[in-house]
């Protein structure tokens, strides 16, 4: 018998320090080898850390909310040689993976090892049933951390949903179908056309459908509060005062007239084509920033700083298009990859996909990178238009505004129409006023005309 420690890795984005947010075993749990043993949250993602080792939990080194640095120990666990030889040479996906640093043991991702040799791994029902009884002693419902961030989102209350998960974990399906039968969620479209609300990443809490009446907000306590910066809050604080005060920022701003996009987006809801994925306004801005991209190719490239102290404007003849995300750990940037290869209806399934994952937690730092122009959604808010911060590695962002009936002038009569205003922010070394200017009014002339886009 001999006890291992485990230390927390680098997983792959090279984070420096990570925050503990919550345990999935507790001593004396028994744990096979790639259980999961916690979830933390780096500064882009939450993980889950699998175990390398085969036993019994010892001591947990750190507790729930501590910040902790790559390499330091985490959580101990006894057991035979053999349950650390198990996960030797497997990455975390069970494949061989390249033998670690003599000076990096403990500070590698997990289903890494340090023994020599492999052995057999348990079989996976043994598996599955020794996972499940660790978790529903440490935490009470069975439910993966994605699950439940959605739940707190939702405002449901974990132990009063009937799981189905096979294991009796709890699903998402199962938290969605009880939040509606609680009458959680709020009606999110008019009889006239969706509202912004309906075609935003942004996630918050959501509302009683029924109103409820209004109060006066609690009294403050103490006259100050200090809220620590870290994770998601301090990644986004780094990467906004670099790119704020490294790209000299210029905006520009137009008001549209969406109503044909609005007119788009309803017959595309009833198409049997797309009769299995959601369609939103959003679907339409993100096929005119690509189709504008394609004709002003700067607002996709990136201003590179050489070492030998040159620079170069690297044009990318690609579209990662970001969606920049609201969610409940703060602000995320996930991007879809070769966005311009998409077809409309690929475009909205990737953007479907990109929500759900945002939504749940489970936005990766893979998905976050690379990415060469954003879409900011500030609609969802109630905003008319914004001067946003460009992301950094990016030369240009763009915001759509909230979508509502004004007042417009048509072939000389005022009529209502659905108006939007569409602005961006753009690095002025990159780009200058013209390519700016130009690229506005083509994404503007796709809302106002998407019969554009057939071109």
């Amino acid at each position: 018998m001999s006890t291992q420690t485990f230390h927390l890795p680098d997983v792959g984005e090279g984070l420096t320090e990570a925050e503990i947010v919550q345990w999935r075993v507790a001593p004396g749990d028994t744990v096979a080898v790639n259980d999961v043993l916690v979830e933390i949250e780096t500064a882009k993602s939450l993980v889950e850390l699998p175990s390398p080792f085969a036993g019994t939990v010892g001591e947990l080194l750190a507790a729930e909310g501590d910040t902790v640095t790559v390499g330091a120990p985490v959580i101990t666990i006894a057991g035979d040689e053999g349950g650390q030889d198990a996960a030797a040479g497997l990455s975390a996906h069970g494949e061989p993976a390249a033998e670690p640093e003599p000076d990096a043991a403990g500070a590698v991702l997990v289903g890494y090892g340090t023994g020599a040799g492999a052995t057999s791994r348990r079989k996976r029902p043994e598996r599955v049933e020794v996972r499940t009884e660790a978790v529903r002693a440490s935490v009470g419902v069975v439910a993966k951390p994605p699950v439940r961030k959605l739940a707190r989102d939702l405002g449901v209350t974990l132990s009063d949903v009937t799981s189905s998960g096979p294991a009796g974990e709890v699903t998402r399906e199962d938290v969605v179908r009880h939040a509606e039968q609680a009458s959680v969620f709020r009606n999110i479209a008019t009889p006239e056309a969706p509202t912004e609300r309906e075609h935003t990443i942004a996630v918050s809490p959501v509302a009683p459908a029924a109103p409820a009446p209004v109060r006066a907000p609690a009294l403050f306590e103490g006259r100050e509060e200090a809220i620590p910066v870290k994770g998601v809050r301090k990644a986004t604080a780094s990467g906004m005062v670099r790119s704020a005060y490294t790209a000299p920022h210029v905006s520009v701003w137009t008001d549209v007239d969406a109503t044909r996009t609005m007119e788009l987006v309803k017959r595309l809801k009833a198409s049997p084509d797309f009769a299995d994925i959601r369609v939103s306004p959003l679907l339409i801005m993100a096929r005119a920033v690509i189709w504008a991209v394609r004709r002003t190719p700067l607002i996709g490239a990136a201003w590179v700083d050489n070492e030998d102290g040159s620079a170069e404007i690297r044009v990318r003849n690609y579209v990662n298009l970001g969606i920049a995300a609201a969610t409940p750990r703060g602000l995320l940037v996930p991007n879809i990859k070769d966005a311009q290869d998409l077809s409309l209806r690929d475009l909205a399934r990737a953007l479907e996909k990109l929500t759900l994952t945002a939504r749940e937690g489970r936005t990766t730092p893979a998905d976050q990178q690379g990415g060469t122009v954003t879409i900011t959604n500030i609609g969802v808010f109630g905003m008319d238009a914004g001067t946003p911060i460009i992301n950094p590695g990016e030369s240009g962002i763009v915001a759509m505004g909230t979508i509502r009936q004004k007042p417009w002038v048509v072939d000389g009569e005022v009529r209502p129409r659905f108006v939007t205003t569409v602005s961006g922010s753009f690095d002025h070394r990159v780009i200058d006023g013209d390519g700016m200017s130009r690229f506005i009014a083509d994404v503007a002339s796709i809302l106002e005309e998407p019969a554009l886009l057939l071109d």
